[in-house]
């Protein structure tokens, strides 16, 4: 898949830094390394009664990441009264974290402050310690060719975001928009009474 990024407070150039730089390699592999093929076949495969195409690039996304040592479903905090899933990140490797946002778009500025809570002083007894972040979501073309709900908070929209929370958002990160696939589309067909996805070659 190609991308698209935004910077937030110089994580770009943190990123690239020697101590970062390999990390932030393997993120961009796992992306790049997803093929429009590597899409239909898992959708296919395990999705094929859903709708979106976000199901297949999510699995995607995990099983590349977890191949290469990312700790999936990373909490945030070591205190057991925290420990559901809104208190974890997507992903976790030394210092780095990472969220795929895929939902709603009222969900943006918790997927943007979930890393800070990683990387701030807090009183709760943290898990893990995040110096830098990475989100993960669907650019307005993916979300219109992945045939994505219309309510999912797209990478314009979040990096709309990044303005007014910016001395909220103290954690130094880069937002990744994953753009369309270039042999296909999903389209929506109604079949009963709920929307099924069909890939269709361009």
């Amino acid at each position: 898949m190609n991308f698209t990024t935004k910077s937030h407070k110089q994580g770009d150039i943190i990123l690239a830094e020697a101590r970062y730089s390999g990390l932030f390699e393997e993120i961009k592999t796992a992306i790049t390394n997803i093929s429009d093929q590597d899409i239909i076949d898992k959708h296919n495969l395990k999705y094929a009664g859903k709708m979106s195409l976000s199901y297949a690039i999510n699995d995607l996304i995990k099983d590349r990441l977890s191949a290469v040592g990312w700790s999936k479903e990373s909490p945030i905090f070591q205190d057991e009264g925290f420990k559901e899933s809104k208190w974890r990140l997507d992903f976790a490797k030394d210092k780095i974290s990472i969220e795929v946002a895929f939902n709603h778009g009222e969900a943006i500025a918790w997927n943007l402050i979930k890393p800070v809570l990683a990387g701030e002083l807090n009183h709760v007894q943290k898990a893990i310690q995040t110096e830098v972040a990475v989100l993960i979501c669907a650019t307005s073309k993916l979300k219109r060719a992945g045939a994505f709900d219309s309510a999912v908070g797209e990478f314009e929209k979040i990096c709309r975001y990044l303005i007014p929370l910016d001395r909220i958002l103290t954690v130094p990160m880069v937002i990744i928009g994953l753009e369309a696939p270039e042999t296909f589309k999903m389209v929506k067909n109604r079949v009963g009474n709920r929307n099924i996805g069909e890939i269709v070659r361009l």
